[in-house]
């Protein structure tokens, strides 16, 4: 399981930059005007987890496989997107079809770079973008609201539920909050709401992209973002795109000593991952062997039959029980071996729900 995260932001704030240096590429055309993204760019990246090279030592695995997270770079938005300015259709139609937002905020100085708005504010920038998608939505909801309490007066059990949760992201829209402040009353309506794709209700990641020698500490625009964060209940982290395009080409070694000098202990891709898998409420499993070591991805709270179903579903539907070993045991006990001969080798059914670093053999009938 991987997900997408679509890298938003006025134009000039570094995001098609920060695109080319997370994926290594230069598929994104970073240029000094508005537009230069002009179709999404997807990126694959691999996330980087110290763990699993720690288990494919242990493991002897030839192969070495990360999980992958897709980056999509999405054209510059500008004021009145909502109603079609500048790419404002393909901007908002792209951002339905990601997982998460990475919101790219300008929080350096920089004369020669200029700013759509001809000023540095990273608070008025975000809040140029959450405008425009509040008003798409409100767009959007306004017929789908009323239409769903019409069949609902005539005893339609769904429209009722479709009503009742839209009724309340728009409710929230009409106050100036976003639609991910929703509380569904049930899973039935949990269900509704992901299925409405409203853009306001997706997860956002801000991401400050700083100068260098701001890359270690943040600045003061930088903690101004840190607190619309905390105050919205979402996540940001600093970076610097300028540091992140230095590394690219760089030899791991190399890295590690530019990065130390700067006072940086990881590179922007780990911090942004991190922060994107906490967002989401994802988790990572091992499995391990001669072949090869692999890290898979699952939704936190998944029973152990749903974290099969990510290696196949086959997997899934004849699920018979998984063999077991916390990371920490893992290497504590040298492998797979050693935590059987120590009783760290646990025999897990249907209902166990799979911990973050679990290294797991999953045995199957079909």
């Amino acid at each position: 399981m991987g997900f997408r995260c679509g890298i938003v932001g006025l134009p000039n704030v570094g995001k098609s930059t920060l695109f080319n240096a997370l994926t290594e590429t230069q598929a994104a055309q970073a240029a000094n005007y508005p537009f230069c993204t002009i179709e999404p760019n997807v990126g694959q990246v691999a996330v980087p987890d110290p763990r699993l090279d720690q288990i494919a030592r242990i493991a002897g695995s030839a192969k070495v496989i990360h999980t992958q997270l897709s980056f999509v770079d999405i054209a510059g938005l500008v004021k009145g997107a909502s109603a079609g300015e500048g790419l404002g259709n393909q901007f908002l139609g792209n951002i339905r079809e990601v997982d998460a937002i990475v919101h790219v905020l300008r929080c350096f100085e920089d004369d020669d770079i200029q700013h759509v708005a001809n000023k540095v504010d990273p608070i008025a920038d975000a809040e140029v973008v959450e405008t425009e998608l509040m008003l798409a939505d409100l767009e959007s909801l306004e017929k789908r609201v009323e239409n769903a309490k019409r069949r609902a007066t005539g005893g339609d059990k769904e429209a009722k539920a479709l009503a009742s949760v839209l009724g309340q992201a728009l409710e929230l829209l009409k106050a100036g909050k976003p639609a991910r402040l929703v509380e569904p009353k049930d899973d039935e309506e949990a269900a509704l709401f992901a299925q409405a794709q409203l853009l306001t209700a997706k997860p956002i990641l801000y991401v400050c992209n700083v100068s260098e020698e701001d890359a270690a500490t943040g600045n003061a625009l930088s903690e101004q973002v840190f607190a619309k964060a905390e105050a919205e209940g979402a996540q940001a982290v600093v970076v610097s795109a300028a540091i992140e395009a230095e590394l690219v080409g760089m030899e791991m070694e190399e890295r590690k000593e530019y990065l130390a000098e700067l006072g940086l202990e990881e590179t922007g891709l780990a911090r942004v991952i991190r922060a994107g898998y906490d967002l989401l409420g994802l988790k990572t499993f091992f499995t391990a062997g001669p072949k090869e070591a692999r890290a898979w991805t699952f939704p936190a709270g998944a029973k152990a039959p749903q974290a099969a179903g990510e290696i196949h579903s086959d997997f899934e539907k004849g699920f018979i029980r998984a063999e077991t070993i916390a990371f920490d045991d893992y290497i504590a006990c040298g492998g797979e071996g050693g935590a059987k001969e120590a009783g760290k080798l646990r025999q897990e059914g249907k209902e166990y729900l799979v911990q973050d670093g679990d290294v797991m053999l999953f045995k199957f009938n079909v």
